[in-house]
């Protein structure tokens, strides 16, 4: 009788241990890479990848990166067919990619900052609404988000005194990563397919190991050298190119000579990345205005002399719009001397920057503002294709318009309200 027993419980413990190892989804996205090729990534705990079912067929995904002391889940990938009607993991619904979206989401700088003596109060929505705006944003109904880089914040524990980013986690880690970017941003995640801008705060030195093996487009390896320099890429998207350029390391009050030929290698491709009108996505823009407190003295400026020495003003030709981040505040810059415009849309969640509300005529490290605005405030853009070109609309964190701006014959008028 004893052994009947112990063959019974056997067979009934037997699917516990087949199931302890199924993965359990943390977080799940589709993100558009070199050549616009879809990728499907998932975080997942458990030791084994889960299924992706593409128009009814189930195959495995591919282990992307292991977890480790660092990152407690593992990261799966698989990559999604241009054409196909449905794809889900876990019985949930990937947004799929559109061929030439007509509506995008644009922000960046979206994590909330504790590092040192600078610190933003997590836990209180009103001074960090990330969260908030990523729910706003996924009521537009975008078919591409685009984030223009700098994702985590977190890099210091939060002070003891500090009680508004109490039981903050900090460093390159999973925790880390999940407070500041995949748990607020599920929403939005699940609403349509993103292209991720490297920022600074992606850097090898700081949080550039977790960029790579989470949103980096390259494959990964977990024993290889984290990668300082990806080169430009090209994601087709119908109407123009979207070409994505890292622009991390170049430092913005001083140029660094060591890294000129670099960044001018990434210019000259421009020329033949992908057929023309570009949008250049880069997380520093080459000219972007900002109010600095020097001694407490106001001085208005701006622009990137790395990326200034770098650059031959002809090689934009082939671009039509400059959309970063990197300045907390939204700005349209028009320039002149046909130079393409420029959006600064790093207004998505940290501390905020300021800026003078008029533009027109202010001196970038040389660069002549023909025209343009900033605004105050968190939020995010939504651009809409209309016609021969693009509405641009300022959402605040509410989701309401502050402002729209016309995007066509290579300029921005932000004249309408």
């Amino acid at each position: 009788m004893r052994d009947i027993f112990i063959f019974l419980a056997l067979i009934f413990a037997t699917p516990v241990l087949a199931n302890a190892n199924q993965a359990t989804v943390v977080s799940q996205w589709v993100q558009l890479n070199a050549g616009g090729a879809a990728q499907a990534r998932v975080a997942v705990n458990g030791s084994d990848c889960p299924a992706i079912v593409i128009d009814g067929r189930a195959s495995p995904m591919h282990l992307r990166a292991p977890e480790d002391n660092a990152f407690s889940v593992r990261v799966c990938s698989a990559p999604i067919p241009a054409g196909v009607k449905a794809a889900s993991v876990e019985g949930q619904n990937l947004p799929l990619p559109a061929a030439a979206p007509q509506r995008i989401v644009v922000f960046g700088d979206t994590g909330c900052r504790i590092k040192g003596l600078s610190v933003q109060d997590c836990n209180d929505p009103a001074k960090w609404p990330f969260p908030q705006i990523t729910a706003e944003a996924a009521r537009t109904n975008p078919d591409l988000v685009l984030h223009v880089g700098d994702y985590l914040y977190r890099e210091s524990p939060c002070p003891p005194t500090a009680k508004g980013c109490a039981g903050s986690p900090s460093g390159d880690t999973w925790p880390s990563w999940n407070a500041d970017f995949f748990a607020p941003a599920a929403p939005l995640l699940a609403a349509a397919p993103w292209v991720f801008v490297r920022g600074n705060h992606e850097t090898c030195p700081r949080s550039g190991a977790g960029w790579l093996r989470l949103l980096g487009p390259p494959d990964f390896d977990v024993n290889a050298k984290c990668i300082d320099h990806i080169k430009p890429y090209a994601v087709p998207l119908g109407a123009m190119n979207l070409v994505v350029m890292d622009d991390t390391q170049a430092p913005d009050e001083t140029a660094d000579h060591d890294l000129l030929a670099q960044y001018r290698e990434d210019f000259a491709s421009l020329a033949t990345i992908a057929p023309k009108p570009l949008w250049l996505a880069m997380h520093r823009p080459i000219w972007g205005a900002i109010t600095l407190d020097i001694f407490g003295m106001k001085a208005n400026g701006g622009g990137n002399r790395t990326l200034i020495a770098s650059l031959d003003p002809a090689q934009l030709a082939p671009v039509a719009l400059l959309l970063s981040g990197h300045i907390h505040t939204f700005e349209a810059l028009n320039y002149g001397d046909g130079l393409p415009p420029q959006i600064v849309a790093g207004y998505g969640g940290d501390k905020l920057d300021s800026a003078p509300p008029d533009l027109t005529g202010l001196n970038l490290s040389g660069r002549h503002v023909k025209d343009g605005i900033s605004l105050p405030g968190f939020g995010f853009l939504l651009l809409t294709k209309v016609g021969d070109g693009w509405t641009v609309e300022v959402h605040d964190v509410t989701g309401a318009i502050e402002r729209t701006c016309r995007f066509a014959g290579g300029a921005l008028d932000c004249g309408v309200r």
